[in-house]
């Protein structure tokens, strides 16, 4: 059974995951960690908890999913995946960080490409993936049917969405992603955003502006 800690790193407020069951390996998704205090937390959970870390997921590729790529990259020699459709978004994430202030080293290991239906497992645990586009090209989300919970990244908020004006945002795209591939699914799973507190998809279909039902 999965665990789920959540972090939150970096003045931009990104929520990063660590998945883990009894199997003491461990998923770590979006690390966001930007100053060196913020990864000596991350490390110290992990290796507190006694956890291997065996794989570096990214939701999407915005500079604040993935300022912690390359140190988690060399700290624990994982390799990073994430869907090809983003892969310009994290090439060019240094030069969005400079323009924001917030410059940092990008990752620059292999790369590893995520598909619509990829199931990922951990133990007997798995995630099933969902490309899930519209606040960015390469957008996905991470279905864990057994425990009815979905990582959805910046896609879905709270009684919000991701926003679509920045380069290969789509809103069309966005709200057919929510609609076609979460709001179909049972009503009391959780949704765990890449910013902000977690809510429900009834939720959401209940009491979203952009895109409720």
């Amino acid at each position: 059974m999965f665990q789920i800690k959540i972090f939150t790193f970096s003045p931009i407020q990104e929520n990063t995951y660590v998945l883990y069951n009894e199997s003491k390996e461990a998923i770590i998704i979006d690390p966001g960690c930007y100053f060196s205090a913020e990864e000596e937390t991350l490390k110290a959970f992990l290796s507190d908890n006694q956890l291997k870390p065996v794989l570096l997921l990214n939701t999407h590729c915005h500079l604040d999913h993935v300022f912690g790529n390359n140190w988690v990259h060399k700290q624990y020699g994982l390799e990073l995946h994430f869907h090809p459709d983003d892969e310009k978004m994290l090439l060019y994430a240094p030069e969005s960080g400079k323009m924001w202030g917030m410059e940092f080293t990008n990752y620059s290991g292999p790369f590893h490409y995520l598909a619509e239906n990829q199931v990922i497992t951990l133990g007997e645990d798995s995630l099933t993936i969902f490309h899930t586009p519209g606040h960015s090209p390469g957008s996905v989300s991470f279905y864990c049917e057994k425990q009815q919970f979905i990582i959805s990244g910046d896609v879905l908020f709270r009684e919000s969405v991701g926003r679509t004006d920045l380069p290969g945002g789509n809103f069309d795209v966005l709200a057919n992603s929510i609609r076609s591939k979460l709001f179909v699914l049972p009503g009391e799973t959780t949704v765990y955003s890449g910013h902000g507190d977690p809510t429900t998809i009834q939720h959401e279909k209940d009491n979203n502006p952009f895109v409720g039902l």
